[in-house]
């Protein structure tokens, strides 16, 4: 129950009775406690020597000349404790709180209550409340004073809604407080993202021609990093010509075409321009190019962020690199290529001009795709060339140099994919990985540009030959030619691998056909039979030594001839004797060694190899070029052809011939590099396979070889060629390969199922006959004119 005390205390009456009007009922507050827990601490307490008074009843009477004069007492649910005498006991008559219990040693007192300790929100709470108030009572009264009466008092009309020019300003300055705070904290919350988006950090890699023009290209986006010192000052002040003239000089923002942006904006209904090249730059490597105020708003907030980090130099850089010119291209590297065929650095003021036309929009500036294009582009690229005179960053002078538009490309040259390129392509991947020690996850991120050793005049009329013969063949032989193959290769005599036919297209048989190692090389094997004897010598018997051969060694030629070991003929696992047969079953008699190979005498090699050791015969072949994985089991049938070497690794090993019996591992790769730095690549180096008098006598038999099989050819051709046919006894491949003018160029046909297995399948007449050899037919029509 709480009781108001005058600031005097209860007056008590002469008796010595607190004084309580009205007898024994008291007024009360509207509340009245039930219990001592629902009762109210005192706001005040008496001054002290005061004596309080209780009295019993329901209700307690108020009194005090003021609101602010009087004072509140905590009061038991049964009145004021009265000492024996009969006065209300209060000790210490000063300001105190009491609780039912006792204080201890102090007979009839009240144990004082403690108040709950704050914790630190509720005092941080209550500073800021003391802190404001402090605020409004002092800036109150002036805020009384200053605040706008509005509608103006004492204006009748209209004239009550107009402004003072004392609001209109206190409007303005608190407008533009507020945009600067608001600006000021939307800066500090903007980060630069460290990670750019994929399209800005992925590039393409681009296989040129072994002459340095651009063959194909692999990866997602065409683009290319250059630094910005590779792109001549020419283009690039075309560029800021074009699209921002004062980059060097602003803070990655304009304001003025911000505002044009916002007016367009409001009055077409889509985001317009008004963008400088920081901004420009941010929208290509870090946001999306959805057209948006809150992007705009962001796209400004970092420009001027990444102004602050970034050199212009550098953020000039990262835009010529990112942006897109049509054509597939992103980056000015890629779009010289794509409209000149050219790199950047070789591009002038007239063709850079045109270019920072596209990057208006090259679906409407690429000259090639309407009449309409070629105007605006044009138009467009008379305006830049001329605002370059304007601030000064080309003369008088050469501005009337660049009257003639300048032409571009019909088309994109790196668009020229599938079919054939694909094989090559292919092919050099492989070979630059090897040769720069490229991990295949730094390959895939792109920025290379691989330069081959492809002559493309060679590849062309490879094509070309096969083509004509597969064609033929399904013509004479349609069931047949369903399956069949034309692997062929040109490996020059220092590794150069200068032209392959991997197929009819990529796209659709991935299978490449010039390095399968999967039909065996039949006679045309005989050549390393042959220096492996020239080199070793042979065994006539088990312990005696070797006897030298030359060519004019002679051996048994005859067809059927069973082959022999020092103990007598050779039996297989099944209990036959072990014998060749020659081609078209002819004997020969005695024949030489030279001879022999020019006429394709299989018994007499496969004899030679027995006796030179077929263990001699594979490291030949081996050290002259062809794998290891490729060559056959060590039996007779070695000597005879059974091992499976490729195209590519068939011309190479003829090379080793040709070069007077050193060996250069087969290569594609010329020198790589990425972004314009060269990557370090390992060229392999010629070594010695074989004794040059070896490789000069086995060069001289396939010199006659082919000028006995193709007399009028090789007369017409002189004395710089020579080749072998090639043939298989279970006639499931047909091989060619000759050299000519140090160029070993190797051709095979077969046929393959691959929808079933790698099993060869008989060729069923589609490799020709000996005199009409369809792999001799596609070798001379590649080389045409030989000699």
């Amino acid at each position: 129950m709480q009781l108001r005390v005058p600031e005097g205390g209860i007056p008590t009456a002469p008796s010595g009775e607190p004084s309580i009007p009205g007898g024994g009922r008291r007024e009360t507050s509207d509340d009245i406690a039930d219990t001592p827990s629902e009762t109210e601490e005192t706001g005040r307490t008496a001054p002290t020597g005061d004596s309080p008074t209780t009295t019993s009843g329901s209700r307690a009477s108020r009194r005090a000349d003021t609101p602010d004069e009087t004072m509140q007492l905590r009061v038991p649910e049964g009145g004021i404790p009265t000492a024996p005498s009969g006065e209300p006991s209060i000790p210490g008559g000063g300001r105190r709180e009491t609780s039912d219990d006792t204080l201890p040693g102090r007979p009839g007192s009240r144990r004082r209550r403690k108040a709950p300790k704050s914790g630190p929100v509720a005092r941080l709470t209550a500073a800021v409340t003391a802190a404001t108030a402090a605020v409004v009572a002092v800036l109150g009264p002036w805020l009384r004073r200053v605040r706008p009466h509005y509608p103006r008092p004492g204006r009748t009309g209209w004239k009550r809604w107009v402004p003072t020019w004392r609001q209109a300003a206190g409007a303005a300055l608190a407008s533009f407080g507020l945009s600067a705070l608001t600006l000021t904290v939307a800066y500090a919350a903007t980060d630069i993202p460290e990670n750019l988006n994929s399209y800005a950090t992925q590039q393409d890699t681009v296989y040129f021609w072994a002459d340095g023009t651009p063959m194909a290209r692999a990866g997602w986006v065409q683009r290319q990093e250059m630094e910005l010192d590779d792109v001549p000052e020419d283009v690039r002040w075309a560029v800021l010509a074009a699209e921002n003239e004062s980059f060097y000089s602003d803070p990655g923002i304009s304001a003025k075409g911000l505002t044009r942006a916002i007016l367009r904006t409001f009055g077409q209904g889509s985001t317009q321009g008004g963008s400088t090249i920081t901004q420009q730059y941010v929208k290509n490597v870090y946001l999306s190019q959805e057209q948006t105020y809150s992007r705009k708003f962001t796209e400004a907030m970092m420009a001027l962020k990444l102004d602050n980090k970034m050199s212009k130099d550098e953020i000039l850089e990262g835009y010529l690199n990112t942006s897109w010119f049509g054509r597939g291209t992103y980056g000015i590297q890629r779009a010289a290529q794509a409209y000149y065929g050219k790199d950047v650095s070789e591009l002038n003021a007239s063709e850079g001009a045109f270019l920072a036309t596209l990057l208006k929009g090259a679906g409407l500036y690429d000259p090639t795709l309407g009449a309409a294009n070629r105007t605006r582009a044009q138009e467009r690229w008379r305006w830049t060339l001329d605002r370059m005179v304007k601030i000064g960053k080309l003369s008088p002078e050469e501005r009337a140099g660049y009257r003639t538009f300048p032409k571009t490309l019909e088309s994109n040259p790196l668009y020229n994919t599938g079919e054939q390129s694909d094989y090559l392509v292919e092919l050099a991947t492989q070979h630059a990985k090897k040769a720069a020690g490229i991990s295949d996850q730094d390959f895939d991120r792109g920025g290379y540009q691989i330069y081959t050793t492809f002559d493309k005049k060679r590849v062309d009329q490879l094509t070309k030959a096969v083509g004509a013969a597969r064609d033929k063949a399904r013509k004479d032989n349609p069931k047949a030619a369903k399956h069949v193959h034309y692997g062929a290769a040109s490996v020059a005599v220092d590794g150069r691998i200068l032209a392959i036919h991997g197929g009819p297209d990529h796209r659709k048989q991935g299978y490449n056909e010039s390095n399968a190692t999967t039909v065996p090389a039949g006679s045309a094997f005989q050549p390393f039979v042959y220096a492996a004897a020239l080199e070793h010598g042979v065994r006539k018997s088990r312990d005696g030594a070797p006897e030298p051969v030359t060519g004019e060694t002679v051996y048994a030629g005859d067809d059927k001839v069973p082959v022999t070991t020092p103990e007598g003929p050779y039996w297989d696992r099944s209990g036959r004797k072990v014998a060749a047969e020659n081609d078209g079953g002819r004997s020969y008699g005695q024949i030489s060694l030279h001879r022999a190979l020019a006429n394709s005498v299989n018994t007499t090699f496969m004899q030679l190899g027995l006796d030179t050791g077929l263990d001699k015969v594979r490291a030949t072949a081996q050290d002259a070029g062809l794998l290891r994985s490729s060559l056959g089991a060590q039996v007779p049938a070695l000597a005879a052809g059974s091992s499976t070497p490729s195209a590519i690794r068939m011309a190479s090993g003829y090379t080793t011939f040709a070069a007077e019996g050193r060996h250069t591992e087969p290569y594609t790769i010329l020198k790589v590099t990425r972004n314009g730095h060269k990557v370090a690549t390992a060229t392999p180096d010629p070594r010695r396979a074989m004794d040059a008098g070896t490789a000069a006598e086995v060069q001289s038999a396939l010199t006659d070889a082919f000028r006995t099989a193709y007399p009028e050819t090789a007369a017409k051709a002189g004395g710089e060629v020579a080749g072998k046919r090639g043939t298989t006894e279970s006639d499931t491949a047909a091989w060619y390969v000759g050299t000519e003018k140090k160029v070993s160029t190797a051709v095979v046909v077969y046929r393959i199922d691959l929808a079933k297995s790698l099993e060869p399948l008989p060729l069923e007449g589609l490799g020709g006959t000996i005199a009409d050899s369809v792999p001799y037919g596609i070798w001379s029509e590649a080389l045409r004119p030989l000699g």
